[in-house]
């Protein structure tokens, strides 16, 4: 398989595939024997089925434009990225910790509030987060979890070190597609699962399951669970369709649901009423009951609140969670690590700075042209500045922005992130990555064997979201050798 030579020849950042001198990496050595042993013609031959497949199976997602939606099909790259089992094992570990801390952490802001008590967290964080919920205030859910299904997302720096960039705790979203790119490579390359080890991931709808229905407050019987969608033009639509089907959950929007005067919550059947015990929410909070949030919300139910306060129904992701998927607070999570578990942080964050603080605030606006600049709780690569990559006046309207609001604002220096061969005109070009693993949490702690690999799909490009023109690979964890 052909490299693109001078793309490779001025290149600088990390190779999941290939070392620096462009040889295969050991994990990776059996996938670039198995590579050179088809020629291009072959390869492209996969590549249409590639995209044939994506279009029969009805991938897609939805990009939100001024003048209307658009549905476009997945974005996928058949070079899987590989990652040795070792590697994994060490990064697994650093999930669950993590996930493990945060929701004490929430559990601890909604009720003792013991860490800014002890003047771990500084109290001014919390006063003015957005995304704090009083009405939360006194809960105390079922093992103390908030957070049921967290999307960590990670990169790796030009030296090899991989880093947490974000958690994403509200409503995180993409587990879908790396179970659909897993099936894709399947079907494309079949010979290549019939020969290697490559370690599974579509236990995933089955471990949420249990996830959910650990959270059911009916002991003994069987829950009912239900994925609450905001419905068909939402972007997500195919994943929420997808989980429900996997797990033979219900898939209901709000006017499927009721509250009734005993704070029970039911789905209207044509058979007639029929309780819900779990809902797995794919709403923001603000619109999850017009009786507690946005009185305008018609995506809710109204008393759901009632009923999650009562314990009558169990809810995932937990509202009030999105308190700890704050870029602000993401700063302070290997403190909450040591607070909380008395451990060290298994994996390390972005080195970044707040603008809060006047010092930082000075050095960050002295710097913008070499910083990534983001708000506190933007998510999908929105309202960021990107400073190397930015025009003067982009960079003079962020510092106004950041001297209007500094609470709002982060910064981090502009990693050169790793890259991995991608297919672009028939041959292998380098191209910017993260990975998102899924960690769910209820009883138990899992933590996915992978995750959903997004690669920026421009050359040079850090934005990996697939609404801003990013794609996916699979993701495939090995045993060195082993393949």
């Amino acid at each position: 398989m052909e490299l693109a030579s001078k793309e490779y020849a001025t290149h600088t950042a990390y190779d999941e595939l290939l070392d620096r001198e462009l040889r295969p990496r050991t994990a990776a050595l059996p996938l670039f024997d198995y590579l050179n042993s088809l020629n291009d013609g072959e390869l492209a031959t996969r590549q249409q089925a590639v995209d044939a497949t994506i279009k029969a199976m009805g991938i897609t997602f939805t990009i939100y434009s001024e003048s209307g939606n658009i549905d476009r099909v997945w974005p996928f790259d058949p070079i899987p990225r590989v990652m040795a089992r070792k590697e994994w094992e060490h990064i697994q570990a650093g999930l669950k910790q993590r996930l493990t801390a945060l929701n004490m952490f929430i559990n601890d802001l909604y009720n003792e509030q013991q860490i800014i008590k002890d003047g771990v967290l500084p109290a001014e964080i919390l006063d003015s987060s957005t995304n704090f919920r009083p009405q939360c205030i006194g809960i105390k859910p079922r093992f103390g979890v908030w957070a049921h299904i967290c999307g960590t997302d990670l990169v790796r720096d030009s030296n090899g070190t991989v880093y947490v960039l974000e958690d994403n705790l509200r409503v995180p979203s993409g587990v879908s597609y790396m179970l659909e790119n897993r099936q894709i490579m399947k079907r494309i390359f079949p010979e290549v699962f019939r020969t290697t080890h490559i370690l599974p991931v579509d236990d995933y709808p089955t471990q949420l399951y249990h996830t959910l229905a650990a959270l059911s407050p009916r002991a003994g019987e069987q829950p009912v669970i239900a994925v609450l969608t905001p419905g068909i033009y939402n972007s997500a639509y195919f994943e929420h369709s997808y989980l429900a089907q996997q797990m033979g959950a219900f898939l209901v929007e709000g006017s499927d649901l009721l509250v009734d005067s005993d704070d029970i919550v039911y789905l209207k059947s044509i058979t007639g009423l029929q309780r819900v015990d779990v809902i797995y929410r794919r709403i923001d909070d603000a619109f999850l009951d017009p009786e507690v949030f946005n009185p305008d919300s018609v995506l809710g139910v109204p008393g759901l609140m009632r009923a999650w306060r009562k314990g009558n129904v169990g809810i995932a992701n937990a509202p009030g969670a999105g308190v700890a998927d704050d870029k602000v607070v993401y700063t302070f999570v290997p403190q909450i690590i040591r607070y909380y578990l008395n451990e060290e942080p298994i994996l390390a964050n972005v080195p970044s700075y707040l603008c809060m603080y006047d010092d930082q605030r000075e050095y960050v606006l002295a710097n913008l042209d070499k910083l990534v600049v983001k708000p506190a709780n933007e998510s999908g690569g929105y309202g960021m500045l990107i400073g190397p990559r930015a025009t003067h006046e982009e960079r003079e309207k962020f510092a106004a922005l950041i001297r209007e609001n500094p609470r709002n604002y982060m910064a981090q220096p502009t990693l050169d992130i790793s890259t991995a061969p991608t297919l672009v005109d028939g041959k292998l070009a380098p191209r910017h990555l993260d990975l998102r693993p899924f960690v769910l949490q209820s009883d138990k702690l899992y933590a996915t064997t992978g995750g959903l690999t997004r690669v920026a799909m421009r050359q040079g490009s850090l934005v990996v979201n697939s609404s801003q023109g990013g794609g996916s690979k699979d993701t495939w964890i090995v045993e060195e050798g082993d393949l």
